[in-house]
């Protein structure tokens, strides 16, 4: 697992760790089940405190994205997906309505949004 923390970046070294394991996990690198390094064997690879990584940690467990099961350590798990939820159908009839405004057709729509995401 490669994770690398920008010292000088505007986002915080928490955000930078929990934003990269979360892009892992979701990408598939990190699998159902990969065991994380322990928060003091990631502190110290990224040379930041305990408490940092151990921040990222915890918001990625609230998050449903990781498992930590006592000394047994962390684990990724794998990510929920809730397209059905009302707030992404809400965005979606929003942008199909905006895209057929602008006269766009569903091939081009579809670019947008790939572009977007």
């Amino acid at each position: 697992m490669i994770i690398s923390v920008d010292p000088a970046a505007a986002t915080p070294p928490y955000e930078q760790v929990k934003g990269q394991i979360e892009q892992l996990i979701r990408r598939g690198v990190l699998a159902e089940g990969s065991r994380l390094p322990t928060v003091r064997q990631l502190a110290g690879d990224l040379g930041l405190a305990i408490n940092t990584v151990a921040r990222a940690y915890k918001e990625l467990e609230a998050d449903r994205l990781v498992e930590t099961r006592g000394r047994n350590g962390t684990f990724a798990l794998a990510p929920q997906v809730q397209a059905d939820d009302e707030e992404t159908r809400a965005a979606a009839v929003i942008f199909a309505r905006a895209a057929h405004r602008a006269g766009l057709s569903l091939t081009e729509a579809r670019r947008v949004l790939d572009q977007a995401w």
